[in-house]
C-alpha cells in the first residue's frame, strides 16, 4: 500500500511539474539573456527616421547565373535572389544572436526549448496576394530536407517533426532538449510558396520567375548577364510599419546586378560610373587603384568601415581525401613555405593581420594556453590529440619579411623527411617513386600573384605545385564534388556557432557533395566537440567549447591560414545617405537610401564625362 501511495504521489508530482513548466510567448527569442528590443520597439537603432524609398542603382557580380532557385545544389543562383524571400524570424545586426518575428508574429517555446511554435502574421502574403499559411512552412521544411542543399540536413538535423497546429500556427519538435539554439535557427527557415512549387521539379535549375514574400520582385533579366529587382509597393511588411525589424530598410526602388567575367573589368566599370556601389577585396587596388579625379573631387566616396564580425578562417585548404595530404606532418611542412610577412609587405601594403584562429576577431578564438575549463573538455582525448593542444599556443610560422626563408624551409624539409618522402635529383618522391605534386585551384586571377611566390618556395622543397584558374561555375562544381587538391576557401563564422559546425567539420559531411567540409575531416574528437558545442548549457560554456574546438582544428594543420581585416572596404558614387549609427555585425547597406539631389548631381557629372 505504501508503495502504491508513493508511486501515485510521484506521478502527481511529475504532472504538477509539467503543468508548472514555463511556456514563453514573445516577439523575439535570444540565444542567451533577453532581446535588446522589447515588444514595444518601433525600429532598430541603426536605421534612420529620415530614410525614404525610391531611386535606382546598379550593383555587380562576377561570373554568371543559371537559376533562380538558391535552395538546391544544382546551378549558380542569381545575385540578390534572397531579396525575394522572407523567413519566419530575422536577426538584428547589433546583437550576438537574437531572432525577431518576421513572417511570425509570435514565437512560443518551453523552458527546456524542446520545441518551438510560430504564429504567422495574418497580413503576410505572397507576391500573388495569396496568404502565407502553416502549410507553406511545413511543405518548405520537408522539401528542403528531402530535396534541398545538403546544408539544410545538417543545420536542421535535430528537428524530429513539423506539425501544422492551425492555418496560422506551426510547431517544430526537436529530438533533443539540450540544443538551445534550435528555436532560433528554425526561425531562419526561408519559407517558400507551396502552391507555386508543388507542380515543379524543385531539384532542377530554373529561370522561371518565382514568387516570394519579400520586399522585392524580379522585374527583368538577361540570363547570366544581368538581373533587375523592383521594390514591391504592395509588400505587406511596409504597411503601417507592421514589422519593426524591417522599418527603415529596403529603401531603394530598383536594384540591378550586372555580371562581369573579370574583376578588373568590373572595377573599371565602377570607376566609369556604370556601377554605383563597389566592395574592394584587393589591398593593392585599395591602396593604389583609386587615385582618380572622381575620388579626389568627392564624387566617389572611399570608406573603410570597421565592424565587429568574427572573421572566421580564410586559408589554403587541403583536401585530405587525397593521399598526399593525409599526413599531418606534410600539411604542417607546407605551412612553412607560405611567407605571409613578405606577402603582406610587398603585395598588400601592410593592410592585413595574420589569421591565427578559425574564429578570428571574436571572444571565441583560442589564445594563450588552454584554460582549466577548456582542458576539462580536451583531457578525455589526451591519448589521441597532439600534445601541443594541451601545453602550447598555436602560432603560424613567421619570417622577417625579406623573402629569404631558408630556416623555415629547413624545418619543412625535416617534417617531409619524417613523413617518408625522399629527395632525388632535387625532387621529392615517396617510397613508390611517385612525385610530390599537386594543383592549387583558383577562381580569381587576382590571387595568382599571391600563389606564385608560394609555389616558388614549394619548388625549393622539391615539390611540383601548379596553379589553375577557372571560371566561377566550373569552380563551384569542382568544390561541390571535392575535385581539387588545394583551394583558397573561407570558413565564415557567427558569434554563436552551432549546428552549422557539423557541415564544416563533421565526419558525415566529409562524404556529402556540396557540404562545407571541403577539407574532408573525419575526426571523432572533432565530432564529439561539435555535439558538445551544439548542446552548450550557456554562453560561457559555448565560448569554452568553441575555443577547445579551435585548438584541435589548428593543431591538426588542416589549412594554411591566410589573413584578415576587420573592416569593410567600400566605394560608392556619392548619391546615398546613411544612418548615423552603424550596425556592429553587418555593413547595413539595406538601411541606406538615395538622396535625390545627390543622385541628380552625380548623374549630371557622369554624363558630362
Amino acid at each position: 500500500m505504501k508503495i502504491l501511495i508513493s508511486v501515485s504521489t510521484i506521478f502527481i508530482l511529475l504532472i504538477s511539474q509539467q503543468l508548472l513548466a514555463n511556456t514563453y510567448v514573445s516577439h523575439a527569442i535570444a540565444m542567451h539573456g533577453e532581446p535588446k528590443y522589447n515588444e514595444e520597439f518601433f525600429s532598430v537603432e541603426y536605421v534612420s527616421k529620415s530614410s525614404v524609398k525610391g531611386g535606382n542603382i546598379v550593383r555587380s557580380s562576377i561570373g554568371n547565373y543559371d537559376t533562380f532557385n538558391p535552395f538546391t545544389l544544382k546551378g549558380t543562383s542569381a545575385a540578390g535572389i534572397g531579396l525575394l524571400y522572407e523567413s519566419l524570424t530575422v536577426g538584428s545586426s547589433d546583437e550576438a544572436f537574437t531572432e525577431y518575428g518576421l513572417l511570425a508574429k509570435h514565437i512560443e517555446w518551453p523552458d527546456d526549448r524542446s520545441w518551438v511554435a510560430f504564429t504567422l502574421r495574418d497580413e503576410a502574403v505572397w507576391h500573388d496576394g495569396k496568404k502565407i499559411s502553416s502549410d507553406d512552412v511545413v511543405w518548405t521544411f520537408n522539401t528542403l530536407m528531402e530535396k534541398g542543399h545538403p546544408f539544410y540536413k545538417y543545420y536542421y538535423g535535430d528537428v524530429s517533426e513539423v506539425i501544422k497546429m492551425s492555418e496560422k500556427k506551426v510547431k517544430f519538435i526537436f529530438s533533443t532538449n539540450t540544443n538551445k539554439e534550435l528555436p532560433l535557427i528554425v526561425g531562419q527557415l526561408p519559407v517558400l510558396p507551396q502552391h507555386y512549387w508543388e507542380d515543379k521539379n524543385f531539384e532542377e535549375t530554373t529561370l522561371d520567375i518565382p514568387i516570394g514574400s519579400g520586399p522585392y520582385k524580379i522585374k527583368s533579366f538577361d540570363a547570366g548577364r544581368s538581373i533587375t529587382y523592383e521594390l514591391n509597393e504592395n509588400y505587406w511588411g511596409f504597411k503601417n510599419n507592421l514589422v519593426p525589424i524591417k522599418v527603415g530598410k529596403d529603401n531603394i526602388s530598383i536594384i540591378r546586378y550586372d555580371y562581369y567575367k573579370d574583376r578588373g573589368v568590373e572595377r573599371e566599370a565602377f570607376k566609369s560610373g556604370e556601377i554605383d556601389f563597389f566592395s574592394e577585396n584587393t589591398s593593392k587596388e585599395w591602396a593604389t587603384g583609386y587615385d582618380i579625379s572622381a575620388v579626389e573631387e568627392g564624387l566617389i566616396k572611399k570608406e573603410l568601415i570597421s565592424h565587429e564580425n568574427p572573421q572566421g578562417m580564410q586559408a589554403f585548404a587541403f583536401n585530405t581525401r587525397k593521399d598526399i595530404f593525409k599526413d599531418k606532418r606534410v600539411r604542417k611542412a607546407l605551412s612553412y613555405a607560405f611567407d605571409f610577412e613578405w606577402t603582406n609587405k610587398n603585395l598588400f601594403f601592410g593592410a592585413y593581420k595574420r589569421t591565427d584562429s578559425f574564429f578570428e576577431n571574436s571572444e571565441l578564438s583560442s589564445t594563450g594556453l588552454p584554460s582549466k575549463e577548456e582542458l576539462a573538455y580536451l583531457n578525455p582525448y589526451m591519448d589521441v590529440l597532439p600534445n601541443k593542444v594541451f601545453n602550447a599556443q598555436y602560432n603560424n610560422p613567421t619570417t622577417d619579411g625579406s623573402g629569404f626563408i631558408r630556416n623555415q624551409l629547413q624545418e619543412a624539409t625535416k617534417l617531409i623527411k619524417d613523413a617518408g618522402w625522399i629527395l632525388k635529383d632535387g625532387k621529392l618522391e615517396n617510397s613508390k617513386g611517385e612525385p610530390f605534386e599537386f594543383e592549387i585551384l583558383l577562381v580569381s586571377p587576382a590571387f595568382e600573384r599571391i600563389v606564385l611566390p608560394f609555389i616558388d618556395n614549394l619548388e625549393k622543397l622539391g615539390i611540383n605545385a601548379s596553379l589553375r584558374t577557372i571560371d566561377s561555375s566550373q569552380y563551384q562544381k569542382r568544390i561541390e564534388s571535392f575535385d581539387f587538391d588545394i583551394i583558397v576557401f573561407t570558413f565564415s563564422q557567427s558569434l554563436s556557432p552551432g549546428n552549422e559546425q557539423r557541415n564544416f567539420w563533421g565526419s558525415d559531411a566529409a562524404d556529402t557533395n556540396g557540404s562545407r567540409n571541403v577539407i574532408g575531416i573525419k575526426n571523432d574528437v572533432i565530432d564529439s566537440l561539435i555535439e558538445k558545442l551544439i548542446n552548450a548549457k550557456d554562453r560561457e560554456d559555448l565560448i569554452t567549447i568553441t575555443r577547445a574546438l579551435d585548438r584541435v582544428l589548428l593543431w591538426n594543420y588542416y589549412v594554411i591560414p591566410q589573413w584578415h581585416i576587420s573592416a569593410y572596404r567600400v566605394l560608392y558614387w556619392d548619391m546615398f545617405d546613411q544612418p548615423k549609427k552603424k550596425p556592429k555585425y553587418s555593413l547595413g547597406f539595406d538601411t541606406w537610401w538615395i538622396n535625390q539631389s545627390k543622385f541628380d548631381f552625380i548623374n549630371s557629372q557622369r554624363s558630362a564625362n
